[in-house]
């Protein structure tokens, strides 16, 4: 989710693992296994890729135990959303449980690493980045947000996936005047709006100016109902 570039070597941090790098990433497709999942003579479909990946580590994370949630554009696929996918798959963990995660993740052949920002670490599976986030919208990712999540078939493959009310909650909170892509979240708008308590997600956001231009937006689009001193 994150577009700064990473550090190769980055300082210890109080709560983020200090990870060792793996060589050879045995979770990476093999040659007929990429053939499998994708057209012949074709190239591999970008949103499927996505897909795949994290249904891989979505399946290791349940196998293991670990309290986690599906998060990002899978989610919104997930809760019937389009199959779009855009840029990476994302899971929410709590901060507590990112080393025994990490573990997890690099005993699979995952080289997992620790970017600049302290609230999330990636790795790559199928050739796809894959976030473990500690914090969604500044917020800490807690036990009441894993609970809220809800078991749902992303492609076949059971997991928790985050409430639709979380899920919009992440994507609107970050609005403000150095990030403003209404696209993405519109489109989720429109895709989960009748599973949203949309008074819930209003009330998170206050009168935050960008958020509240993102919520006179869904009302003018008759996305949402309009407030009572919009109508």
């Amino acid at each position: 989710m994150t577009q700064n570039r990473e550090s190769a070597t980055p300082a210890p941090r109080p709560g983020v693992p200090q990870l060792r790098p793996v060589g050879e990433n045995p979770a990476q497709p093999s040659p007929a296994e990429t053939r499998s999942l994708s057209s012949e003579g074709l190239p591999r479909d970008r949103s499927q890729a996505i897909l795949e990946a994290a249904k891989q580590v979505g399946a290791l994370l349940k196998r293991k135990g670990h309290r986690f949630a599906l998060a990002g554009s899978v989610a919104v696929y997930a809760h019937g959303g389009s199959g779009h996918l855009q840029h990476d798959a994302d899971f929410c963990v709590r901060r507590t449980d990112a080393d025994a995660v990490a573990q997890t993740l690099t005993e699979a052949g995952l080289d997992v690493r620790t970017p600049p920002e302290d609230w999330l670490m990636k790795t790559s599976c199928f050739g796809q980045d894959v976030d473990i986030l500690f914090e969604l919208a500044h917020r800490p990712v807690t036990t009441e947000v894993l609970d809220r999540a809800q078991e749902v078939s992303v492609d076949s493959v059971r997991m928790p996936v985050l409430a639709p009310t979380d899920l919009m909650r992440g994507l609107i909170e970050p609005f403000s005047e150095h990030y403003c892509d209404f696209g993405p979240a519109l489109a989720a708008a429109r895709a989960l709006r009748e599973k949203v308590d949309w008074a819930d997600v209003q009330r998170s956001c206050r009168d935050e100016p960008m958020p509240a231009a993102f919520f006179y937006l869904l009302e003018r689009l008759h996305v949402i109902a309009p407030r009572e001193e919009h109508r």
